[in-house]
């Protein structure tokens, strides 16, 4: 993702477009302006499109206004080797040359000037991004935001996990700062370049021409907001990828991929919650551009980039009209804690609805905890997240939806401080109280899951410190709204949230019925909480509980400073690494 700050100082670095290209083998386009192709007329496919220029036409020195011909290269012919491994500089230029025409005709939309391609080594990329620029305040702040994510554990760098994920995967970037691609390419070897990470890059750069990618409008000003905001950049970029790697296997003539080298390593190595986080756009948003151009054709995808999507939930479920509630939160901490009011929004990040799926979805890869539907295995647990309605034509994608998630309609999430201490509020919105009890259901599951106690409605929860997540925490829902705090002590809680009708642990619980168990009776919420608890402390069992009765009657669904243009992704290999480690981990947990 760009603004990959709450996730890592990285790509600031680079300022860079990169390729995250989505797993398994298997589109963002201008505004009319005075310049661009004028549009086709109707609302098809083929709306906003220019045909591309025959054979007979392309020549060297034409000009720019050709469709489908770059530099006297036009997209029908072919290159004269086989193989884009160990590619001299002549033949990297005949490569990027044959791609430019092929991406125009595919993207039906002519380059305004050349690209340069550079390559560089996988150890220099990992150096080159490495965090170590970030600040202590924003490094502190981010691990609070991970954690509280239950995805990078309480002794674990948040930092250090993105930058191993970003390091060791991406293939490639595009940087609009310096309009330039460069490729990432293995360490003592000659370059190898993937035409389908060329041709993503590419369309990065075309983009760019057209838009301006430095704009703002490109930068989500939080977590959820730059994922959205990927998912009609990175969306149409795999869009126009996927459609090329089509024609390559229908009648264009293509150079076969070099063999891959893993994306830099092993994939056991990468925090697979950071990575399914980070890949949601790029097949969410490729489905997403998919519909947009069925729909109204490029002109409709134009539209979209002119007015990006807002939230994760717009582009999973590929709806522009995703109405958003009003998350209301006040700062009523004592005893010393303090937010950070420089790092992300006056202090706050968002995580949205992508993010909140793979918190869930990692208990049961990671943990072994069914929490998403904890009547089903963890071995069914895991699959949801390959269970996806729609595919790809070339390729799967992965499923963000789930009835527990469905419902988001806002978050904001402040980590705080006091001294060496951490902790959080994280104020969560619904769409209804139906959808509120279903997230506050899945949240006790976790909860209980990683600590070794019944979960009692209204009291604070501990979780030990053999547990990645230790500490205390508080669980209240108020209609549609879902309060959670987090400190190292139960009083740390009540010093966070010294309004909140929570019990001490080690009270009798009669207070905690208060507040938490109205709102949890009215909607079903306390059988979420108290039956799963027995059965969900152990989390490795597939009988996990009662709780799933609140979710699943909830909704029909199915289903800093820093942040300039930087955007790094993973290459087909790395995605595919992360897609079989997944369903490898299905198959061994049946």
């Amino acid at each position: 993702m760009r603004r990959v700050l709450t996730l890592s100082t990285a790509a600031a670095a680079v300022a860079a477009v990169a390729v995250l290209c989505v797993a398994l083998t298997a589109g963002v386009a201008a505004a009319p302006d005075a310049g661009a192709v004028p549009p086709a007329s109707g609302s098809g496919p083929g709306a906003g499109a220019a045909p591309s220029a025959s054979a007979d036409e392309c020549d060297p020195g034409d000009g720019t206004e050709l469709v489908g011909c770059w530099n006297g290269t036009h997209y029908e012919e072919s290159v004269g080797f086989a193989e884009t491994d160990g590619l001299n500089e002549t033949q990297l230029e005949a490569l990027t040359d044959l791609t430019m025409a092929r991406v125009e005709h595919v993207r039906q939309r002519p380059f305004r000037e050349d690209v340069p391609v550079e390559t560089v080594t996988r150890s220099e990329y990992a150096n080159d991004t490495a965090s170590g620029n970030g600040s202590e305040a924003f490094r502190r702040w981010n691990d609070q935001v991970w954690e509280a994510l239950f995805v990078v554990g309480d002794e674990t760098d948040a930092n250090d996990e993105i930058d191993s994920v970003f390091g060791g995967a991406v293939s490639g970037f595009y940087s609009p700062s310096q309009d330039r691609i460069v490729i990432v390419v293995p360490d003592g070897e000659s370059p190898d370049i993937d035409p389908s990470t060329l041709a993503h890059e590419l369309l990065h750069a075309m983009q760019d021409q057209y838009h301006d990618l430095t704009d703002p409008r490109y930068v989500g000003a939080t977590q959820d907001g730059d994922l959205a905001v990927d998912g009609i950049i990175e969306g149409e970029a795999v869009h126009v990828e996927e459609r090329y790697a089509a024609r390559c296997a229908d009648n264009w003539t293509c150079a076969e991929a070099p063999e891959s080298d893993g994306g830099g390593g092993d994939g056991a190595d990468f925090n697979f919650g950071i990575l399914q986080t980070v890949l949601q756009p790029y097949g969410d948003g490729a489905l997403y551009v998919r519909e947009l151009r069925d729909e109204g054709g490029w002109a409709a995808v134009n539209a979209t980039m002119n007015d990006p999507p807002a939230s994760t939930a717009e582009v999973i479920h590929r709806n522009p009209d995703y109405e958003e509630g009003n998350v209301t939160f006040e700062d009523a901490a004592t005893g010393g804690w303090e937010t950070y009011p420089d790092q992300g929004v006056e202090g706050a990040e968002t995580t949205g609805e992508a993010s909140m799926f793979v918190m869930f979805w990692y208990q049961s890869l990671e943990y072994r905890h069914a929490v998403l539907e904890p009547d089903a295995t963890v071995r069914q647990n895991v699959e949801i997240h390959l269970d996806a309605e729609a595919q790809l034509e070339t390729r799967a994608t992965y499923n963000y939806a789930h009835p527990v998630t469905d419902g988001w309609a806002g978050d904001e999430l402040y980590p705080y401080r006091n001294g060496d201490r951490d902790g959080y509020v994280w104020a969560t919105e619904w769409q209804t109280e139906d959808d509120a009890a279903a997230f506050r259901d899945a949240y006790v599951r976790m909860l209980t899951a990683h600590g070794d106690g019944e979960y009692a409605q209204g009291t604070v929860y501990e979780i030990g410190s053999e547990s990645d997540f230790p500490g205390a925490y508080g669980v209240e829902r108020d209609g549609t709204s879902v309060t959670i705090t987090h400190a190292p002590s139960p009083e740390g809680v009540l010093e966070l949230r010294p309004d909140a009708d929570l019990a001490l642990p080690d009270a009798d619980g009669s207070d905690g019925d208060t507040n938490g168990g109205d709102d949890g009776d009215a909607n079903g919420g306390d059988d979420g909480s108290d039956g799963n608890t027995d059965d969900g402390t152990d989390g490795n069992t597939d009988d996990g509980a009662d709780g799933s009765d609140g979710a699943d009657g909830s909704d029909s669904g199915n289903g800093s400073d820093d942040t300039d243009d930087s955007t790094p992704g993973f290459g087909v290999a790395a995605a595919l690494v992360a897609l079989a480690a997944v369903g490898l981990f299905a198959r061994r947990s049946a």
